[in-house]
């Protein structure tokens, strides 16, 4: 069954400083891939304006907005004759969007949360823009990148009638074994965050100021100037996803942090694991409940809590092991872990809906 989709996200247009376009563009293409036909709506902001790195796309129509009036006279239609509509997280008045879509949507419809922990976090308090309590019950899906148990706590509290998880993935035509030189003995790709700082500076700043001769690198955009980098370590503000394989290639090993919210509830990969397992470089990570279900620990992946288990990792001279980690991580995610993986899913999910419609309580629209 060939699917009409309609997906209202953050951005598909541009990656500074937001990986919600990754995701989309790895589900997009793998959905199309499949012989399904995607519209992506995105509201027209200025900074993802500003610093747009796709404009038109083999795999989808996207179409540009500037208001909820703008979207409603010039989609209605679109939205309201497709198979699928999804709606993504922090879409800009994405809950008077969710109220719209559960109104007049007469395909399956579906809230893509990608950043969940924040979501849960902000229905308790009444305090999510994107997404209100009230609206929950009226997507037919919940589709998650946290698994575990909270997806029984938005089904069980907030009254989704489905709520599956959806994890990120890895696109196996962007993220693949590059050969160049090795640059960096340890390297990180991650836009700042104010509760993700004091993890990255003890798992790779420290160690940079210990190790004084080996080479250290962070990518992400929105780090403020009072950041202090030892001489070690290099700072690039923004590399387009095209240029990722090359540099997860050029390290020893990448870092993946994750943000205090997402680690608290666990089993919230980052995108980062895939894509550098993808590109076979080992992986240091933090611990957070769940991640043996993603990759098994000294195996596939290395643990870290503090500086001295990064260095201890780093002074290793066993190319060997290190490789051998490498390539049972990147078979895992071949398994289990591609665009392609997620895109079955999601029909999986889909289908499930349309052939066992749910009771969904009735919310008056607002």
């Amino acid at each position: 069954m060939k699917l009409d989709i309609v997906m209202l996200g953050l951005s598909i247009t541009s990656s500074w400083g937001n990986g919600h376009a990754t995701t989309y563009r790895a589900l997009i293409k793998a959905l199309a891939a499949r012989g399904h036909r995607i519209t992506f709506l995105e509201r027209d902001v200025p900074w993802y304006r500003d610093n747009r790195d796709l404009t038109s796309s083999a795999h989808c129509r996207i179409k540009l907005y500037d208001s909820l009036k703008d979207v409603s006279q010039q989609c209605g239609s679109t939205v309201s004759a497709a198979d699928v509509v999804v709606l993504g997280s922090f879409v800009p008045d994405g809950a008077a969007l969710g109220e719209w879509i559960t109104s007049i949507a007469r395909g399956v419809t579906v809230f893509y949360d990608i950043d969940t922990p924040v979501t849960v976090s902000k229905l308790a308090t009444n305090t999510a823009e994107y997404i209100s309590a009230a609206i929950v019950p009226r997507f037919d899906l919940y589709l998650s990148f946290t698994g575990g148990p909270i997806l029984e706590l938005i089904k069980g509290m907030y009254g989704s009638p489905r709520a599956h998880a959806l994890y990120c993935a890895a696109d196996t035509d962007v993220h693949r074994p590059v050969n160049v030189p090795t640059q960096w003995t340890l390297g990180y790709i991650g836009t700042y965050s104010e509760d993700r700082q004091p993890l990255l500076e003890q798992l790779l700043v420290e160690p940079a100021r210990r190790l004084p001769k080996h080479r250290f690198v962070v990518v992400g955009a929105q780090y403020p100037s009072t950041v202090a980098w030892p001489d070690n370590v290099q700072h690039i503000e923004h590399l387009p996803p095209g240029s990722h394989s090359t540099f997860y290639c050029s390290l020893r090993y990448t870092l993946n942090v994750t943000r205090q919210h997402m680690a608290a509830v666990g089993y919230s990969p980052s995108v980062r694991l895939f894509e550098a397992a993808a590109c076979g470089v080992p992986v240091i990570s933090d611990h957070w409940p769940g991640i043996q279900e993603f990759f098994v620990p000294d195996r596939e992946i290395l643990l870290a809590s503090n500086a001295d288990d990064v260095v201890r990792i780093l002074s290793r001279s066993d190319d060997r092991q290190r490789l051998n980690l490498a390539a049972a991580a990147r078979e895992r995610v071949l398994n289990g872990h591609t665009a392609e993986a997620r895109a079955i899913e999601f029909e999986q999910y889909v289908r499930t809906a349309i052939s066992r419609p749910a009771d969904i309580p009735s919310v008056a629209a607002v």
